[in-house]
């Protein structure tokens, strides 16, 4: 005869005894799941009367994966989340409060977020999809799908580079799994035996979609061995299923054999948000998995093992309601966030005083000064530059595609692979989304990266991970966390490379709020600008020029910074303020010398910093003149200058004498043949033409 097979209940309790559980280890974990279970119970209550305002995804059902899971780290460990977070996160800040008070706190914490009170975990910033407390290890949870795995490959590699055994907890849905953030992120953290788990909740359905209708295979825990890795299908709705695959896979991860991949076959048991109708599944389906309630399955367990009556569960229950009781009335009686908060925690504080501005005034007056100072490249400051700054803070490390023993553009990292080896100039897979959401990682967990990406053509490909994750998260999460990154890219046309290889995209990255966006036209500043954008603790996305490599300046030896936000007026003049940055700032200063001949003094300002942005320079300068002419290599449709322009007008338009002027790209991709290519960027005769126009 066949044996029977065991119960559910009868599982849990040979999982007791293989992992030396105890009744409290239980009643916590039972007590955490119906913390979650009232939680959003209530949201969707809130939801319904429209109290709530707002999307939030539910995490009903599937509570035991997050608890079965969060239970087997350690309190420095850390987590990433998702839309449908509030059970991680709660799970997560339960177990590293030690005390009832703070287990309160927390609860109250959490219910204030999703109401959007300023009491709340991120002051009402992040909402229900991106509760954070990073202070304790939670990175945060994010409303985009996918877009925290390649944060939690950041992180993991952040306790590599540091040499800690702490590991990273990444929880994501099927539907993520499906995304190109999920292949980019787990074959780089295969490739560097990274600390970190994959943990994919498969509740069957991304929105209405099932998985049969998503992947050819029946498991997302088959996809492992793609990447060279373990994977492990495991129950989601058992918490010590859950909680021995996951310890496992820490133990495994904290010996420095790498990540793993475990997938929870779970259940949710409302719709993807709240105006999900539940059309797709039948109600059938969903009977058959309430059977499996975590609630359920664990209180069976324990009343098996004898360590639970229905007495206790009683006042259990009475305890998690009172408990959210008390949170909810806390959460009621907080105060909406004031308008005051509106603008605040967008960037970090800056680091750079008035002194700090002086002096590099007067550094750049003797540079311009001294007739014998040193000369050298671009390529060579920038490499000067990081090789300073990775001697100074051993937290600077480069990765990035190409970065290695070939030194990426005009090999300006080549010496320092050699200098610092494989683990601080790190050569990564072409992986653009997961380099731009690694540094986002990194940096959130004390690391300062400089993340190559080789053309500002390809940071489209890492737009979600630098625009959504890295320049929003401090905004989001309330200011309680900084992302200290700095993404080296090079821009422009001058090489006939055609579209994907030429184009000047900085406007694509002026548009987000968080990130500043430095463009350097000298040697000089380009040295000084990246070790500034390296200091900072803000994301910085660094454009060169690629025809700039080769130019040639003066530049001091001594240690420098130029503070980011202060534009240099590389020519003064009286008759026209010409405002423009990166390589035309050369030839800007081409047509300067031209109509000096011709009796027109132009006053040349290179922004240096598009964001922050040195107003106060500009408008001073277009009162002496009158007369403002903009110049970039981007497309004239919706080009930085136009910015410009529009703040000219806002706070100087009655100093204006004339129309003012923009010289920019054409508006079409960037052509191969040097002819039209030529014709498609500004060039010295456009600029005169357009000095001459607004003198007339």
């Amino acid at each position: 005869m066949s044996q029977k097979e065991p119960s559910v209940a009868e599982r849990i309790s040979a999982l007791v005894e293989e992992q030396a559980l105890t009744k409290e280890d239980l009643l916590n974990s039972l007590r955490q799941i119906m913390e979650i279970r009232a939680l959003e119970n209530n949201i969707a209550n809130l939801l319904s009367k429209n109290v709530l305002k707002g999307a939030s995804h539910l995490y009903a059902g599937q509570e035991a994966t997050a608890v079965g899971a969060v239970s087997a780290l350690r309190d420095d460990d850390f987590v990433t989340s998702t839309h449908r977070g509030h059970g991680h996160a709660h799970a997560h800040g339960d177990k590293v409060a030690h005390t009832p008070e703070a287990k309160q706190e927390h609860y109250n914490k959490m219910m204030a977020e999703v109401l959007g009170k300023a009491t709340g975990y991120c002051k009402g910033k992040g909402g229900s999809m991106h509760i954070a407390d990073v202070s304790h290890g939670n990175l945060g949870a994010t409303g985009i799908v996918g877009g925290n795995i390649p944060v939690a490959v950041g992180a993991a590699l952040a306790q590599k580079l540091q040499g800690t055994d702490r590991v990273v907890l990444c929880f994501f849905g099927d539907g993520a799994s499906n995304t190109g953030n999920f292949h980019e992120a787990l074959n780089m953290a295969s490739l560097w035996d990274l600390p970190v788990i994959f943990v994919a909740e498969n509740n069957l359905y991304a929105m209405s979609v099932p998985w049969s209708k998503a992947s050819k295979l029946p498991s997302i825990a088959q996809r492992a061995c793609a990447y060279g890795i373990p994977g492990e299908t495991v129950d989601g709705m058992n918490a010590l299923e859950v909680r021995r695959a996951v310890s496992r896979a820490v133990e495994r991860a904290r010996r420095g054999e790498g990540p793993t991949l475990i997938e929870a076959q779970t259940y949710r048991w409302y719709g993807h948000s709240h105006s999900d109708p539940r059309a797709y599944r039948t109600r059938e389906e969903e009977a058959e998995w309430r059977k499996r309630d975590p609630i359920t399955v664990m209180k069976d367990a324990m009343q098996l093992l004898g360590w639970l009556d229905d007495k206790e569960f009683e006042q259990l229950d009475e305890a998690v309601q009172a408990k959210l009781a008390k949170a909810m009335e806390f959460a009621t009686n907080s105060p909406e966030p004031s308008p005051d908060e509106l603008c605040t925690d967008v960037y970090a504080p800056s680091r750079w005083t008035d002194a700090d501005i002086a002096a590099e005034r007067a550094l750049r007056e003797r540079v311009r000064s001294d007739p014998n100072m040193r000369q050298i490249s671009y390529a060579q400051a920038l490499q000067e530059a990081m090789r300073e700054e990775m001697l100074r803070d051993k937290n600077v490390f480069i990765m990035g595609e190409d970065v290695g023993l070939y030194g990426g553009a005009y090999g300006a990292t080549r010496d320092l692979y050699k200098e610092f080896g494989e683990w601080r100039v790190l050569d990564t897979p072409i992986s653009e989304a997961t380099i731009g959401g690694a540094a986002v990682g990194a940096a959130m967990a004390g690391m300062r990266p400089v993340a190559e990406i080789m053309y500002v053509d390809f940071t489209p490909l890492a737009m979600d991970q630098i625009a959504n994750q890295g320049a929003k998260n401090r905004y989001m999460f309330g200011g309680k966390t900084t992302v200290p990154m700095v993404i080296r890219t090079e821009g422009g046309a001058g090489r006939a490379i055609a579209a994907h290889h030429s184009q000047s995209l900085e406007s694509l990255w002026t548009h987000f709020p968080g990130i500043y966006v430095v463009m350097p036209s000298t040697p000089y500043d380009a040295k000084g600008l990246l070790k500034a954008a390296i200091r900072d603790d803000n994301p910085v996305m660094f454009i060169e020029h690629k025809m700039l490599y080769k130019e040639k300046g003066p530049v001091p030896e001594e240690d420098y910074i130029i503070p980011l936000g202060v534009a240099d007026i590389k020519r003064p003049g009286k008759d026209i303020t010409l405002v423009t940055y990166s390589r035309m700032v050369l030839r800007a200063l081409e047509a300067a010398e031209i109509l000096a001949g011709e009796g027109i003094d132009v006053e040349v300002i290179d922004l240096r910093s598009l964001k922050p942005l040195d107003l106060d320079t500009i408008i001073n300068s277009v009162k002496k003149t009158g007369r403002l002419v903009g110049v970039t290599e981007a497309y004239e449709n919706t080009s930085f200058i136009n910015e410009i322009m529009a703040q000219v007008n806002d706070h100087a338009f009655d100093y204006l004498d004339a129309p003012m002027v923009r010289v920019a790209a054409a508006n079409v991709p960037v052509p191969r043949a040097e002819v039209l290519e030529d014709l498609a960027i500004p060039n010295v005769g456009r600029i005169l033409e357009a000095c001459r126009k607004v003198v007339s």
